[in-house]
């Protein structure tokens, strides 16, 4: 009975030391600059301004930030011009020197032919945001 509780005592140190070193390991992996591609495919303004909140947080803390624009998320134009919360985060966003990318079948589809704050993309762009980022969100 005694080496049962020994064996058992022992397996349970190791596997909490592993659990401590792999919380210890996230930490510091937190605390380092990373990059992080942010879609937005809404367009429910409490949503949107949500995910340009996070994206000037995001550089603020010194990650690089990039956002695509999908579906109804290309709405953000109008948003803009109605909503002085939205509009804010977009400029700050901008202004931070982010820039936002938007699906150019989904401008075309809503007659958007001259986006304001997004720039003409493609599925290639929205295929190299999502490779080229270790952290991808969607709004």
């Amino acid at each position: 009975m005694e080496k049962k509780i020994i064996i058992l005592t022992f397996f349970g140190c190791l596997f909490l030391n592993g659990t401590y070193a792999q919380l210890f390991e996230n930490q510091n992996d937190a605390i380092s600059p990373t990059s992080i591609g942010i879609i937005v495919y809404s367009n429910d303004p409490e949503t949107v301004w949500n995910a340009l909140r996070i994206a000037n947080y995001s550089k603020n803390e010194g990650d690089t930030v990039s956002i695509f624009l999908l579906g109804k998320g290309v709405e953000l134009d109008n948003m803009i011009k109605t909503d002085i919360d939205i509009k804010k985060q977009t400029d700050t966003y901008l202004n931070d020197g982010g820039i936002i990318l938007g699906c150019g079948t989904c401008l075309k589809s809503r007659n958007n032919k001259k986006p304001q704050v997004c720039k003409f993309s493609s599925m290639k762009d929205l295929y190299q945001l999502i490779r080229k980022n270790k952290i991808v969100l969607t709004f």
